[in-house]
C-alpha cells in the first residue's frame, strides 16, 4: 500500500486535469490505488436505476477519485500550494512541515512513551 502525502480534511490544489487550478477539501483517501476524492473536483454524473421500490432513480452527481500525484497540499499558514516535508518536532512527535514557509501543518504520530 502506497503512502499518500495528503490526509482527509486537507485543503489541496489540483495540478492537472479538467479541474486544473481549483482548490478543494480532501473527502477520502484511497491509499491502495494512490487516489484521493476532492470536494467539488472531478464531478461526474451517473444514470442510476432504482434497485427497489423505495429507492429513487435518476441522474446522480458525485466526486470521482483523482490521482494523488495530481494534487498539492495548500499550506494553512501561507495559503500557497507547497511541498511537504516530515520532521520530528521538540516534543518528539513526527509532523508535516511546509517547505515554502517552514510552518508545521499537522502531527503525523505522537511520541512513544518510554
Amino acid at each position: 500500500m502506497a503512502k499518500v502525502h495528503v490526509k482527509t480534511g486537507d485543503q489541496v490544489y489540483v495540478l492537472r486535469g479538467k479541474d486544473k487550478a481549483r482548490t478543494g477539501r480532501v473527502l477520502r483517501v484511497l491509499p491502495a490505488s494512490n487516489r484521493v476524492v476532492v470536494e467539488g473536483v472531478n464531478v461526474v454524473t451517473k444514470h442510476q436505476k432504482p434497485r427497489s421500490q423505495t429507492q429513487q432513480g435518476g441522474i446522480m452527481t458525485f466526486e470521482a477519485p483523482i490521482s494523488a500525484a495530481n494534487v498539492m497540499l495548500v499550506c494553512p499558514s501561507c495559503q500557497r500550494p507547497s511541498k511537504v516535508a516530515r520532521r520530528i518536532n521538540d516534543e518528539g512527535a513526527k509532523v508535516r512541515v511546509c517547505k515554502a514557509c517552514n510552518a508545521e501543518i499537522s502531527v503525523i504520530s505522537k511520541p512513544k512513551r518510554s
